[in-house]
């Protein structure tokens, strides 16, 4: 029960992340919001880690992995998506965020060659990829506008998330990590990065109200700090097919925060392609088969041996 609750408010959590970025906005730059989601999430983790006792790696090589991560999975898609909803709906960028499954069963596939996708994984991704299309609505487009520009950050972002999992799949995962040492030097070694580039991207005029704040708070210590542990749990206690069912529960609570909290509105494509890429993703994580036998799984790549 204590983890089928954790999946629940992981899904809530993240799902109202796009709505926290966009009320953010109204007080902060982009480059504030991505800093204090990566600050107040590193300060969380930190806590967290402090109370638990967790231990970092101490080899190097660790370390430099973490960075690359770090740099894919944080730093980069943060500032990605704050920057796109200054131009797209929260709701929007929340269906964006979906598209995440197809990015990386792409490159973990021809990027990093650590898994082999079968003949229905690869159909999925094709109607991944279709559903993408429809969802930017390029018959709409006349120039290249703000809202465009959006949302080829936000695939951008997701793009982003894709390479991470790949890497982190080939040169961290067969590593003895804890799931909070792990989310720590993820997060932890982000924020350090951003506090870096503070005086290029986090200074600037500051318009401060209680929504900005608190939407802050929460996007960092819950969205970017507290979750990380959450997934973790659940990760171990369901595996990760049944843990990977949050894309399916945060582009529904994202668009329906955005609609009823900041009244925002939909094109006839946006929902339309989101159905396409669903169904790209059911077939790409195989929760559905057209193509292969029940019990034909995908084989991977022998993982990999030595320390990299």
């Amino acid at each position: 029960m204590k983890v089928a609750l954790q999946f629940i408010a992981m899904g809530l959590v993240w799902g109202a992340s796009f709505l926290f970025m966009k009320v953010g906005l109204e007080g902060v730059s982009p480059g504030q919001v991505a800093w204090a989601r990566l600050v107040f999430g590193a300060v969380t983790l930190g806590i967290i880690a402090l109370i638990t006792r967790s231990r970092l790696p101490r080899e190097p090589i660790v370390w430099l992995h973490f960075v690359v991560v770090a740099i894919t999975y944080c730093v980069i898609p943060y500032l990605l998506f704050a920057w796109a909803e200054q131009y797209v709906s929260s709701s929007l960028a929340s269906i964006y965020n979906a598209v995440t499954p197809i990015t990386t069963a792409i490159l973990v596939t021809t990027a990093f060659r650590v898994e082999k996708l079968n003949r229905d994984q690869v159909l999925g991704v094709l109607i991944g990829v279709v559903g993408v299309v429809v969802v930017v609505g390029p018959w709409q487009v006349a120039t290249l506008s703000g809202s465009l520009w959006g949302q080829l950050a936000c695939l951008g972002a997701v793009t982003c998330y894709g390479f991470s999992f790949g890497y982190i799949r080939k040169f961290i995962s067969h590593r003895q990590i804890s799931a909070t040492s792990t989310a720590v030097m993820n997060i932890g070694l982000a924020a350090v990065i951003m506090l870096v580039l503070t005086p290029v991207i986090a200074v600037g005029p500051i318009t401060f109200s209680w929504p900005v704040l608190l939407s802050l708070l929460a996007l960092g210590a819950l969205g970017t700090g507290v979750v990380y542990i959450w997934n973790m749990n659940v990760l171990r206690a369901w595996g990760p097919t049944a843990t990977s069912g949050v894309t399916y529960v945060t582009p529904i609570v994202g668009v329906a925060l955005g609609i009823l909290v900041l009244h925002e509105t939909l094109s006839w494509n946006e929902p339309v392609g989101a159905l396409i890429v669903l169904a790209g993703i059911l077939l790409t994580q195989q929760r559905v088969r057209v193509l292969t036998r029940r019990r034909a799984l995908p084989e991977p790549l022998p993982e990999p041996s030595g320390r990299r």
